[in-house]
């Protein structure tokens, strides 16, 4: 709990209070790899903290896995319209690695958040954050080309290239992993 602690005191200010008080809302899950956190068709309850490990975000169309983000060490991950909305995922959430997680339990969360305004704020905080990194996702997929996507990566997000295999990668930027590959090998200094 100390990464997320330093994590949530990054965002917003916690008194000890609300950290106790919060904390009867979170538990610690471990996930295996290749394990779901979410399912297509479950309704998502929480919000994922990622304490160790990485996951990706995903759809399943017509057989093929589209990729539409990946999470590390102290992000935040969840699918926002089930968890804003109630209503069944259309993605799926799966650990790429052994993965630590701290799940905030929405339920639980609101019940705090109406206790302490500094949670509610804590809350509304971590969703923005995922809400503006999808964003920035979706963004790079529909404005940019496959060579502006990668550099985009590299600039932004460079572990993701050390972590994430090819395939992975490709499928992300939208692209076929041959041609991420070519487009790469251009780009290597001779």
């Amino acid at each position: 709990m100390d990464n997320l602690l330093k994590y949530i005191h990054s965002l917003s200010p916690l008194s000890e209070g609300s950290w106790q008080l919060l904390q009867t809302a979170l538990s610690q899950r471990v996930f295996r790899k290749n394990q779901l956190l979410l399912k297509e068709g479950q309704v998502c309850n929480y919000l994922f903290y990622i304490d160790s490990g990485y996951c990706r975000s995903y759809y399943e169309i017509d057989g093929q896995e589209k990729n539409t983000g990946f999470f590390f060490e102290n992000d935040i991950v969840t699918n926002l319209d089930s968890f804003g909305s109630g209503q069944k995922a259309a993605g799926n959430i799966i650990a790429c690695e052994t993965l630590t997680a701290i799940l905030f339990d929405k339920e639980k969360l609101f019940l705090v958040a109406k206790e302490s305004a500094e949670i509610e704020a804590l809350g509304r905080c971590c969703i923005r954050l995922f809400a503006s990194k999808q964003e920035a996702f979706s963004r790079l997929l529909r404005l940019y080309s496959a060579r502006e996507r990668l550099e985009y990566i590299e600039k932004n997000y460079p572990h993701l290239l050390q972590r994430v295999p090819l395939t992975q990668l490709a499928s992300f930027l939208g692209i076929a992993r041959e041609t991420l590959s070519r487009i790469r090998k251009r780009r290597m200094p001779h």
